[in-house]
């Protein structure tokens, strides 16, 4: 009998019957409050009747239209109403399935539109398990190791992930900033220098918010040497913290735009968006793939779009973003085995620390299989997993914040004893 991966280590042990917004419902009828949300994809929660309407109806007329064969209404319908949310001047989009194509994608843009052939990422970002974006991904090895030889051209900055280095948030920047020229001086020129890949918040490396200084200095440099800044938004767009975008928070200007997860609800969309002009510096033939802008998937979009505007969800994730951290920064205030915690809008990290400061990987993770088992569904990140996050969809009320919080209290207390 043929059985799923043993690779595949379930966070979790339920099995799901159905969902419906925050909810998952297992096989046993328990009720689970899902702070997961998939990893940041079902952001207007499980099974919105608006999008699950959208999909049904577009099942029935056409499910796989090949968009480099024909055309489709969903996606050019998609392609119109994004021009309605994309940072100004990224009026070029395509369209592939998951994170790690849009990543790709982007890389091969970059590079030949700039004729160079090295990318600058930084320490603890997250782009992707494809080799390309695996190369580009660091952090944490479990993505890349055994499949060495890595692609080439790809060199690693710091993050100005002040906790870590034990500084204040100026002098991480601060280093962070004159390591990055550091290393134009010692590793890539600026001028064999095509991009900069960067989260505006690191999502598996930790949940560590960029700043303001930090971003500026970046978009700074990208002018300066002409040097192309991507912003990979694919856990931190579509309202996620709080603002459309997460660049947003930073006022910062990007030249592409990398977008998936909470695009679509939960069906598998990506895309990376440019200006025209930049787009059209790509080889011609280097884009295509064929489910990229699936018909359903585009439909589903469509919906998305329409609950996250209809429903005000971006303002609803900066009020119950606040909520939920001040709440969890109220319970690390009683709590020593947590060092920090961070985040913007629905992305919430509490990081467990021992007494001497270093990660505790044991404690975060019987956290969050403690809170499993109260009826929480949590996960882990960083590079010890030492970081418990909490993603509720986008349209999480204050009572379950407050019901995931009252949870998470009662598993803190008793996973570190004080209970």
């Amino acid at each position: 009998m043929a059985q799923l991966s043993p690779l595949l280590k379930q966070a979790t042990p339920v099995v799901v019957e159905h969902g419906e917004g925050a909810y998952l419902y297992d096989v046993d009828g328990n009720r689970h409050l899902d702070f997961t949300a998939g990893i940041g994809v079902t952001s207007t929660g499980h099974c919105h009747p608006k999008v699950v309407k959208a999909a049904q109806e577009q099942i029935g007329k056409v499910i796989h239209a090949q968009y480099t064969t024909v055309m489709h209404q969903p996606l050019l319908k998609l392609t119109e109403r994004l021009g309605d949310v994309l940072p100004a001047g990224l009026d070029s989009l395509f369209f592939a399935n998951s994170g790690s194509e849009a990543v790709e994608a982007a890389l091969r843009l970059s590079r030949q539109a700039t004729g160079r052939p090295n990318v600058i990422v930084f320490q603890g970002g997250f782009h992707g398990r494809t080799v390309a974006a695996a190369s580009m991904t660091t952090s944490g090895t479990r993505f890349s190791a055994g499949i060495s030889p890595l692609m080439g051209g790809v060199h690693v900055a710091p993050f100005p992930y002040a906790y870590h280095y034990g500084w204040d948030d100026q002098t991480a920047t601060k280093f962070a900033l004159r390591e990055l020229d550091y290393l134009f001086q010692t590793i890539s020129a600026p001028n064999e220098t095509a991009a900069f890949f960067i989260e505006p918040m690191l999502g598996e490396g930790g949940y560590v918010p960029a700043n303001r200084e930090f971003m500026a200095g970046l978009r700074e440099r990208a002018d300066r040497h002409g040097i192309l800044l991507v912003i990979d938004e694919i856990q931190t767009g579509f309202g996620r913290t709080g603002r459309f975008w997460g660049h947003d928070h930073f006022d910062v200007r990007p030249d592409v735009v990398l977008i998936a997860k909470g695009l679509a609800s939960g069906f598998p969309l990506s895309g990376i968006a440019a200006s025209k002009e930049l787009m059209s510096k790509a080889f011609p033939g280097s884009q295509g793939g064929t489910y990229g802008g699936n018909a359903v998937s585009c439909a589903a979009a469509l919906a998305t779009l329409d609950v996250i505007e209809e429903e005000n969800l971006v303002e609803n994730a900066a009020a119950r973003g606040k909520q939920l951290l001040e709440g969890a920064r109220l319970i690390a205030d009683k709590t020593p085995e947590i060092g920090e915690v961070r985040g913007l809008g629905l992305l919430v990290g509490s990081e467990f620390t021992k007494a001497d400061g270093t990660p505790d990987t044991a404690l975060a993770a019987a956290a969050q299989q403690e809170a499993a088992r109260r009826g929480l569904l949590l996960l882990t990140c960083g590079a010890y997993s030492n970081v418990v996050r909490m993603i509720p969809p986008l349209v999480v009320t204050a009572e379950q914040i407050d019901d995931a919080l009252a949870i998470w209290a009662e598993t803190v207390a008793t996973v570190t004893g004080s209970k």
